[in-house]
């Protein structure tokens, strides 16, 4: 991992947004737990997407289904079946990768070295091999063929690429037996799936509709590294848009365009920002697009938009045997929907965001770490200091605290000299800092300075809800 991601990391721990979990025990691999910051970043951009998806468009409407779901469900989706990784294991270093992964990445490094010609031939090779009868061999040949290194150890000292199920199975009821096996859900979409139509008839949409939800997903990660990026235990923010067969490539061009916006809303610069069109989409797509972040480990997916066609409506209609069709009254006929699906992961936002804010600066020749959150983003909205802890400048300070609470998480802090409570503000991305003092006690003013341009000026303490409420709107 590179400098920069390794400082965000410590940054995490330290200032309380992610902590390793079950800590005291050792920890246990792939598996986070939210601070207090961190929490509060969380509910922020889960409800900065509940407002862009649900609130925005009067046909689209929220769900939030079960984890655990009948298992022919899950035969349905042909997760069962087919929810695989390819995985390859370097005996020197007993570490485990995937193996397309590790091909991508041979493939970038003869990129970056000017062998063109002979990173597109094995980019086709792999291409191939993803759509081969069997990819674990066409995949293990093309690392045996191009001898690829294990990327930790050097050594080229590789076993077969084997297929590994990424579901966690447990059981219901009291004797665990075959009969009783469920699996704990790999996805949320298919909790959409099987609603589809009570949400529907409930909340009385017609074609084009969406459902929104968000939610714990769980996958058997067996390559789980790099942070809070790729998790056992994560969530998913979803949207599923109904749509008419035919009509599915306009609805995913638009849902490209909105989700790609979305982003930059967050704060995120479009330089950090690209397409990655799937060489192979899933079994159930006819068209699908990645949005990637260049993060410090490199350019990775954070959301998907795929054309899912009706494949999974038709499979659970088959697996189920419910209808599950729509009336056209202008032709009389009666159609399966069409899918365009909009997938983000909670957990990489979080951490595309926290890469972005993240910048080291040196003011008046001192070292001042800065997370510059989009404000109305931020986990601490603002804070209230005063400059004496005890006395008037104390009780009014908290009574000015006070005041914003209920509208915005405000933190009130008395420790320490006013420059090293700025620091601190600094590092959490507090966009605004109110100040009490002595010429608060002569005229009612207080200083309020700014994170991102450092410049104070001196407001009426009455106004000081109204200051912050402004900076949040703000375009």
């Amino acid at each position: 991992m590179s400098k920069q991601f390794d400082k965000i990391v410590s940054l995490c721990k330290r200032r309380g947004f992610v902590f390793p979990s079950s800590e005291i025990y050792g920890g246990l691999g792939a598996t986070y737990d939210y601070g207090p910051l961190g929490a509060e970043l969380k509910r922020s951009v889960s409800a900065r997407w509940w407002r862009a998806m649900v609130f925005a468009h009067d046909n689209i409407v929220g769900l939030d289904a079960s984890i655990l779901m009948h298992p022919r469900v899950w035969k349905a989706s042909g997760h069962v079946d087919a929810f695989h990784d390819p995985l390859i294991d370097d005996k020197v270093s007993k570490r485990r990768y995937k193996a397309d992964q590790l091909i991508e990445g041979y493939i970038a490094k003869l990129r970056k070295r000017g062998k063109v010609a002979q990173a597109d031939a094995v980019h086709a090779r792999l291409v191939d091999a993803l759509h081969a009868d069997n990819p674990a061999k066409a995949l293990h040949a093309i690392i045996m063929d191009e001898e690829i290194p294990s990327p930790d150890s050097g050594a080229f000292d590789w076993s077969d690429v084997r297929q590994f199920n990424l579901m966690f199975e447990t059981h219901v009821g009291a004797v665990a037996s075959n009969d009783t096996r469920i699996y704990l859900r790999p996805e949320t979409a298919q909790g959409i799936f099987v609603n589809t139509f009570n949400v529907a008839d409930t909340a009385r949409l017609k074609v084009p509709f969406g459902i929104a939800q968000v939610g714990k997903a769980f996958r058997n990660e067996i390559v789980a590294r790099q942070f809070i990026f790729r998790m056992r235990e994560f969530e998913q923010m979803e949207m599923q848009y109904f749509v008419e067969p035919g009509t599915q490539r306009e609805a995913y061009e638009e849902w490209r365009e909105k989700r790609f916006q979305w982003h930059c809303s967050n704060g995120i610069r479009k330089a950090n920002l690209r397409w990655h069109v799937h060489d192979k989409p899933a079994h159930y797509a006819d068209a699908a697009v990645d949005i990637q972040y260049r993060f410090p480990i490199g350019w990775q997916e954070i959301e998907g938009i795929h054309s899912r066609t009706d494949y999974d409506l038709t499979r659970h209609q088959e697996y189920a045997g419910k209808k599950m069709q729509v009336f056209n009254p202008q032709t009389g006929d009666r159609y399966v929907p069409f899918v365009v699906e909009t997938s983000a992961g909670l957990d990489r936002t979080i951490l595309m965001l926290l890469c972005e804010a993240y910048r080291e600066e040196v003011v008046d020749g001192t070292p001042r770490t800065v997370m510059g959150f989009e404000p109305s983003l931020a986990p601490i909205t603002a804070a209230v200091f005063p400059l004496i802890r005890r006395g008037e400048m104390a009780d009014r300070a908290r009574r000015i605290a006070d005041s914003m609470r209920g509208m915005f998480n405000v933190l009130y802090d008395d420790r320490g000299s006013i420059g090293k409570r700025y620091r601190r503000m600094d590092e959490v991305g507090t966009p605004l800092c109110f100040t009490v003092d002595r010429q608060t006690l002569e005229d009612g003013t207080i200083t309020v300075r700014s994170r991102d341009t450092l410049q104070q000026e001196r407001i009426d303490q009455e106004h000081a809800l109204a200051y912050v409420t402004a900076v949040l709107t703000s375009p």
